[in-house]
């Protein structure tokens, strides 16, 4: 006993000697983690264990905060912690009710409702001797998708508002973790910003657990989302066969802050793979979250390439989508003249519309189209897949003649010398139309999903995209028509899979089909690709700018065009609506 004793001595005298060496003091909790007196306390209540339908075959444990302050009617502000049992410990070291309550007390944050949350575990499985040693933790913080923010939005918030009434304003929500749950913090706001705006995460878990290492690439290459995260690691966070913890927060940071976010990085020396840093800067980190200061994004690329388009410079700041109309049954085959003007179709009302540079919309002709190009000649050319037919539109009287039968187009190029490239999705083929003689020729084959299609400012490559795969292929354009040179020339992002199987140390899951649909190309070579995430922009070289979200997440993107003054507006057509975006055009200099 004697020698052990003296060995826990020596131990210690390590632990103080390690600490003095890194300028660390042995861990004591925060100011504002101490109970201080007339400080009104909130009600920490255990909730029945949650059996999740979403995480099928699941069972966890939870708990639910209430703040004093909240008043009978009124909606409080709500944050969710990954690993809720650790945060709800008023003895450990987050203790997050003390922290709640001296800061609710004095104004720093507004009356929260606070959400502990255990990972879940097979309802079959003996129950662990610790929640870390639940069975679904990994497979539930560490995979990427949305399939986490469902499980809360669906099924957790329901049960936590028979309790309370709760903010449904995502700038009053926030959700925290560390580790893994630090990861599935980040997620869950990034995949759904429409119901989380604040994250705060410490030693997350941006590795290669379940496919997190991509996150700092897919940050630089999609338009900023309306978040404020704070982050924490240390230098002696762990670094493994999975990854560096320090490296992988450090790269986050970098791509946060180089799209502009409003963003925090506490990053000390020392440490390790635990909470007593994360939980030593817990209140400070809550005070920076919930402040009131609105965020002006900077955007600072003096480190790009000459030849990159960064998706920042396409952006205009403060600039995003606008509504152009509404109440259609359903919008596609966007379209523009010389002038700028901007045309579509409402395929349920079978009209073809004409939005001015003034704004007003005039109706052209009495047709359901889902493709629309002006040729050379002024007419202009529609897809009526429908009728199996491609017909003109003379737009001064609205004369409609029938150019090509017998064929199922779903939309169409136009050359300057009068062919006409339609995409028949179906048959998956393109086919050429000479518009002069009439003479319809297949040109290509194979396309698993051949949809939107268009032709580069020189007239000299043609682009088609596969609905049901991942890329955009290209053809070299002939003096005589003919393609040549077919080769996959862009690679879509895909969206992940949420039935597919999230397997450890491996990407996610993916869906097969890009869902790629309308293109264009604007004045300097930029494609922009309609998709299930979005709009897909590339350089002329191939590479991905980057992604700009949906203004409707839920209805479909089929369609996209550059119009306006100066064709510097994207327009597209979502569902029953279409908007506009005013971009940035040329390159940077």
């Amino acid at each position: 006993m004697k020698k052990l004793f003296c060995v826990l001595l020596l131990c210690l005298g390590d632990a103080s000697a390690m600490f003095a060496q890194s300028g660390l003091s042995a861990w004591m909790p925060h100011p504002d983690a101490i109970e201080l007196p007339g400080i009104p306390h909130g009600r920490l209540e255990a909730m029945d264990a949650f059996e999740s339908k979403i995480f099928a075959g699941t069972v966890r444990d939870w708990s639910v905060y209430i703040p004093a302050q909240l008043k009978s009617g009124s909606a409080a502000a709500v944050m969710v912690f990954q690993d809720g049992h650790d945060y709800a410990n008023v003895k450990g070291r987050w203790r997050v009710p003390v922290v709640f309550d001296n800061l609710i007390a004095r104004g720093e944050m507004p009356p929260t409702v606070a959400v502990f949350i255990n990972p879940g575990h097979d309802v079959s499985a003996q129950k662990p001797q610790t929640p870390w040693k639940n069975s679904n933790r990994s497979l539930e913080y560490d995979s990427l998708g949305e399939r986490y923010a469902r499980f809360l939005l669906e099924e957790i918030f329901p049960e936590v508002s028979k309790k309370c009434e709760i903010s449904t304003d995502p700038e009053m929500r926030a959700i925290c973790g560390a580790s893994s749950g630090g990861i599935c913090a980040f997620t869950a706001a990034w995949e759904r910003p429409d119901a989380f705006r604040k994250v705060l995460s410490t030693i997350g878990s941006f590795v290669n657990l379940r496919g997190g290492n991509a996150y700092p690439s897919l940050i630089r290459k999609t338009e900023p989302k309306p978040l404020r995260v704070y982050l924490a690691d240390s230098s002696g966070d762990l670094d493994n066969a999975f990854g560096n913890w320090p490296l992988a927060n450090k790269q986050m940071a970098a791509a946060l802050q180089y799209m502009g976010y409003d963003v925090r990085f506490d990053f000390a020396e020392g440490f390790g793979h635990n909470s007593e840093h994360g939980s030593s800067v817990f209140p400070d980190a809550l005070r920076w979250l919930w402040r009131k200061e609105v965020h002006v994004p900077v955007v600072d690329t003096k480190g790009d390439l000459r030849g990159d388009l960064t998706l920042l410079n396409l952006l205009v700041p403060g600039r995003g989508w606008e509504l152009v109309a509404d109440g259609l049954g359903f919008a596609d085959a966007t379209c523009a003249d010389k002038d700028g003007n901007f045309y579509f179709s409402d395929m349920k009302a079978a009209t073809v519309y004409r939005v001015g540079l003034d704004g007003k919309r005039v109706k052209i002709a009495d047709e359901s189209v889902s493709g629309l190009k002006f040729g050379a000649n002024g007419l202009l050319y529609g897809c009526q897949g429908a009728k199996k037919r491609v017909i003109s539109i003379n737009i001064a009287d609205g004369a409609v003649a029938e150019v090509a039968s017998g064929v199922q187009p779903n939309d169409l190029a136009v050359s300057t010398d009068g062919f006409i490239y339609i995409t028949e999705t179906g048959a998956k083929r393109v086919t050429r139309i000479d518009s002069k003689t009439g003479e319809v020729k297949v040109v290509d084959e194979g396309i698993g999903g051949p949809n939107g299609i268009t032709l580069s400012p020189d007239g000299a490559t043609l682009a088609v995209s596969d609905f049901k795969g991942e890329f955009v292929w290209a053809f070299c354009v002939g003096v005589d028509g003919a393609l040549s040179a077919k080769a996959p020339y862009m690679s879509l992002r895909l969206p992940i899979d949420p039935k597919g199987e999230f397997k450890f140390n491996e990407p996610p899951p993916y869906q097969i089909a890009s869902r790629g649909d309308g293109m264009a190309v604007d004045r300097i070579g930029r494609y922009y690709v309609t998709s299930a995430l979005g709009v897909q922009v590339f350089d002329p070289s191939g590479r991905l700018c980057g992604v700009l979200a949906k203004p409707q997440p839920e209805a479909p993107l089929t369609s996209c065009i550059l119009a306006g003054e100066g064709n510097n507006t994207l327009f597209v057509t979502n569902g029953d609506k279409v908007f506009r975006r005013l971009l940035t055009i040329e390159k940077p200099r």
